[in-house]
């Protein structure tokens, strides 16, 4: 992985462009209306983070509510943005800790372990949401939870694998500043 696939001067940027996907992905979950909608068209709910919006089958005028009238749409928006504003700051960390000449790997290790912290906080939006809206909000029709939320879930297991990363690659400190010999397998006859 290290000797052949992550050269660190040509490859130091690779991890700061994931976090940045990762901020992208979450500003589309926040700002989505696709959390949940309705299977069959023409739309009969669809609703986001922040609100839901219904319309009687044949059209018409759609009707919204806020969800932060619930206490479970406020825990589940307020975990969830916790955790995308923790990624943002590991995605500035990151930046500032590649920028310098001589990378701080403890520096690394530490984004590493909030990058742990976001996956949590927003995992734990991502599961409180989809429990209490299906047991305190009646819908009709078949719905599915969609595109916006699947960009969160993408968000929160970014956050965890990048934390594997982030988190292991100080022990090849060594190996990524060419500071070991390296080893040749093949021996001449």
């Amino acid at each position: 992985m290290v000797k052949y696939g992550l050269d660190y001067t040509r490859c130091r940027w690779i991890l700061p462009l994931l976090l940045g996907i990762g901020v992208i992905f979450g500003i589309i979950a926040l700002a989505g209306w696709g959390w949940l909608e309705s299977q069959t068209l023409p739309y009969v709910l669809q609703a986001s983070l922040w609100q839901i919006c219904r319309r009687p089958d044949q059209g018409g005028e759609w009707s919204c509510e806020s969800l932060m009238g619930y206490a479970w749409g406020r825990a589940a928006a307020a975990t969830y943005l916790v955790g995308f504003l923790l990624l943002v700051i590991c995605f500035a960390l990151a930046i500032i800790a590649f920028a310098i000449d001589t990378l701080r790997f403890n520096f690394i290790r530490g984004i590493g372990g909030l990058l742990f912290v976001a996956a949590v906080f927003s995992v734990m939006g991502l599961v409180i949401y989809p429990v209490k809206f299906s047991s305190e909000i009646e819908m009709t029709g078949i719905n599915m939870f969609s595109w916006a939320y699947g960009f969160g879930w993408t968000t929160a297991i970014m956050e965890i694998c990048l934390g594997f990363f982030f988190c292991c690659l100080p022990n090849y400190e060594d190996q990524i500043l060419g500071n070991v010999k390296p080893t040749y397998f093949y021996s001449s006859p």
